[in-house]
Formats: C-alpha cells, structure tokens, sequence
C-alpha cells in the first residue's frame, strides 16, 4: 500500500454547517425510517423507546464524538486518520487495523443496502404512477393503489424478489446514482447533494407527520411510542434498542471518522457531535409519529416487522384521504434516507484507495462502487436464482440466512461491533489526553465524563453486543 504524503491540498467542508448535514445524511437512513419503527413496534413501544435514547446519549453520542475526533486528527483517511492519531499518541501503528475492518465493513454494507434501496426505488416507482393515475382521473387526493386487494399489495414484495432483472434494475440505478454523487468529491458532490437533499428530507418528513397527526390515530401513537411498560422490556429487547442506537448514527464503518477527516481549522467537536446525535434521534422518534398514526387509523399492527413499510402501509394509504399522494412522498423520503447514507458508506473505502494506495478519486469511485455493485448482483439473486446458496452454512448462526442477510448479519453481529469496541479502547486508554483537549475543546467535567464513558462503558457495552450477536442463547433467544 502507499501511504497518502500529504502533499497535494485534500479536500474539505466549506463550513462546520455543510459538515453537519452531511453527518447527518450519513446517519439517518434506513436504520431510522425503517428499522426503528419496526423494533419499536416488535418490541412495545415506550419502554424499548426510552432505553433507546439513553443508549444514544450514553453510548452513541460519547462514539460519534471519538470517531469524528479521530478524522478531524488525522486528517486521513479511516485507516491513515487511525495511524496518525496513534503515532501521535505514542501508541502502534498496529491499531489501524480496525480501521481496515470499518473499510470493508463500510463496503459490504453498501453492496446489499443499494439492493434494498432498490426496492424503495421501486415503490416510487409504483405509488409515482398511482399518482398519475390519480391526476388523470382528476382526484388526485384518492387513496393509494385503489382497485387492488391487501392480498395485491402484500403481493407486491414477493413479485419483485422473484424478479432478478427488475431488481437488478433498480439496484444498478441507485448504485448509479451514488457512484456519480461521490466521483464529483466532497465539495461539488456529497456537500452539495447533503444541502439539497436533507433540507428536502427534513419538509417531507414534518409534513408526512403532520398529515399523519390530522387523519391518523396521533393520541395511540403517541401513547404507543412514550407510555413505557416495562413488562415489555426483555433482556433481547435491551439488546436491539443498544444495537439499534450504534446503527443508525452510522458507527462501526469509519464514516464519521472519514467525513471528520474533511473538517478544516478550528472546529466545537462536542456541539457538533450532539447536534448529530440529537438530530438523528429526533428523526427516528418522528419518524415513528409519522408511521404509526396511519397504521394505528386503519386497524393494523404496529408489530408488524420487517413488512411494516413494504406492505403494510401501502396498504394503509389505500383507505386514507390523499393516500395516493403521500404514499408517493413517503418513499420519496425514504429513498432520499438511503441515499445520503449510502453516500457516506462509498466514501468511506473511496477515500481508503485515494489515500492508501494513491488513486484518483473517479477510479477509486468505480472500483469499490462496481465491486460493491457486483456483490450486490449476489445478494439480489440469492432472492431468487440463488436461492438454496447459504455462504456460511457450515456456521450454525448463518445456517438458514440466504446471501444478502449472510452479508448484512456478518457485518451487524461481528464487524460493527469489533470496530466500535476497537474504537472506544483506542480512543479511550491510548490517545494523547492533551491532543484529545486540544482537538475537542472539551474540558473540566465534560472531559472526564466522555472520557469515562469511552473508556469504561462503551468497551463494555458493545461487547455485551458482540457475545450476544455471536451466541443469542445468551438471551435466551
């Protein structure tokens, strides 16, 4: 590998602001707009909400501020970032092997998250033409997808798996689309897609909710989400609300400590850490105001799982006024989720081959962008033509998994976790105290608490998520 010299000018934010939307976007995806509903709602609401956010002040803040503390060091990338906080710390090089783990995390995740994403783009795809049918008729405020049965809708997922080429389609398009946002680099490309497309995030997801909140069932809801029972919350549930709270600000891929690598001059890295943290939070807590209203209206189940987006409220929408329409900006929203995060997840090896081994920026862009896509080719086809391959079958926790949940369910339970461990201790017992203040600006008591909680709670926690991803009998499960 050639370590990155320095010697040409590397690119930067124009302004602690365009850093923060970016974040942002990296953050929130699919983790808050989907996967947070769903856990909520299998696991009963309140109770799993509020350990939740204890889990995100308490854990995922104090990790978010180590990651971008790392990248605002070394102003490298993961890897070069981890290497040259060490070397200024006095510790080994050695330690940036972690950094290599966030890399390729970073990088199988994106190869099945642009599958996924194909499907959202499917779904504008079909509310868009309900939505023109709609206008046509001339009542474009009608509900969703009228004419067709629950049994129609719900059949609508499992036309599309049994499809490879319309999901390669739409996984090759969404791919498209993030290789050319990235290729344009930092400035002309992810900072410019971040300050248009999160401000567009941040209207349609207060307008979805408000509308939800006007002719969905708000007062469930919100007793649903923010009355805690308890009873409900097992030692299993306690273990998703902790994972879930390192999903989805994006830690364990290296992403913040790529974008943080990107900050030029002074910078408040503790204000703008909890601005991400509290961002992303409130996005998964309105995100569940604005699902579960309209689930609750129509007499579905909040407990719905994994098929609460792609089927259920569809179908939702159907018997709802404006149904139609909303449906449509609903998964506008989510596809404009997954975009901002799968930027973030290309960056991050993109940046590795530019600054590891000397690549220009566009063949770095389609290297890991292709070999991202053609795993992805995989993982869509084990949907399908492929679908008795088990990559790990001979690992009794992989056994029964086709290729995308292998790939997604290695990475969760074993490669996100290794690095956010690996993390916490570098951060937390090897780097220098004295760069720690200058680089952070912390001090005093807010000093001595990040540094407790990196230190002592962090290790500890995830680890409880590694044991436990590895051997559920743990739990009980």
């Amino acid at each position: 590998m050639v370590a990155s010299t320095g010697s040409t000018e590397r690119e930067g934010w124009s302004s602690r602001s365009a850093f923060i939307l970016a974040a942002i976007g990296a953050a929130v995806g699919l983790g808050n707009v989907w996967r947070f509903p769903t856990l909520a709602g299998e696991n009963g609401g309140g109770a799993f909400v509020l350990f939740y956010v204890g889990c995100v002040f308490l854990l995922g803040l104090p990790l978010v501020l180590a990651e971008i503390f790392i990248g605002r060091t070394g102003q490298d990338d993961a890897v070069g970032s981890i290497r040259k906080v060490a070397a200024r710390s006095g510790a080994s090089g050695s330690w940036s092997g972690f950094g290599v783990i966030g890399v390729l995390a970073a990088f199988l995740i994106l190869s099945f998250y642009s599958v996924v994403a194909g499907w959202v783009l499917y779904y504008v795809g079909v509310m868009g033409g309900d939505f023109l049918g709609a206008l046509l008729s001339g009542d474009p405020f009608r509900g969703a997808l009228l004419g067709e049965s629950r049994e129609m809708i719900q059949g609508r997922m499992g036309s599309l798996f049994a499809d490879p080429m319309l999901l390669l389609t739409m996984h090759l398009v969404f791919m498209g689309a993030t290789l050319f946002i990235v290729a344009r680099g930092i400035g002309s490309g992810i900072e410019a897609a971040a300050t248009i497309l999160m401000p567009m995030f941040f209207v349609l997801l207060v307008g979805i909710t408000v509308y939800g909140a006007f002719v969905g069932e708000i007062g469930g809801a919100l007793a649903f989400l923010f009355t805690p029972d308890f009873s409900k919350l097992t030692p299993q549930a306690m273990n998703e609300a902790l994972g879930q709270a390192l999903f989805s600000l994006s830690l364990g891929v290296a992403g913040l400590i790529t974008y943080g690598s990107y900050i030029k001059g002074p910078a408040p890295l503790g204000p703008t850490a909890l601005t991400i943290a509290v961002a992303d939070t409130s996005v998964a807590l309105i995100a569940g105001l604005m699902i579960f209203p309209i689930v609750l209206a129509v007499g579905l189940d909040p407990a719905a799982g994994p098929t609460l987006v792609f089927q259920t409220l569809p179908f939702a929408f159907q018997t709802m006024p404006g149904g139609a329409l909303i449906g449509l900006l609903f998964f506008i929203l989510i596809l404009v989720a997954a975009i901002t995060s799968s930027i973030s997840l290309l960056e991050v090896p993109v940046a590795w081959g530019i600054g590891e081994m000397g690549w220009s920026r566009r063949t770095s862009s389609l290297v890991f962008g292709g070999g991202a896509f053609l795993i992805g080719v995989a993982c869509l086809l084990g949907y399908n033509v492929w679908s008795d391959v088990r990559p790990l079958g001979f690992w009794p926790l992989f056994a029964d998994t086709d290729i995308l949940d292998t790939v997604d369910g290695f990475t969760g339970k074993v490669m996100l976790p290794l690095v956010a461990f690996f993390t916490a201790v570098f951060v937390g017992w090897k780097a220098d105290r004295r760069l720690v203040v200058e680089m952070t600006g912390l001090s005093g008591f807010w000093l001595s608490v990040w540094r407790g909680l990196i230190a002592w709670l962090c290790p500890l926690a995830v680890g409880v998520i590694l044991v436990t991803g590895l051997f559920p009998q743990v739990l009980g499960s």
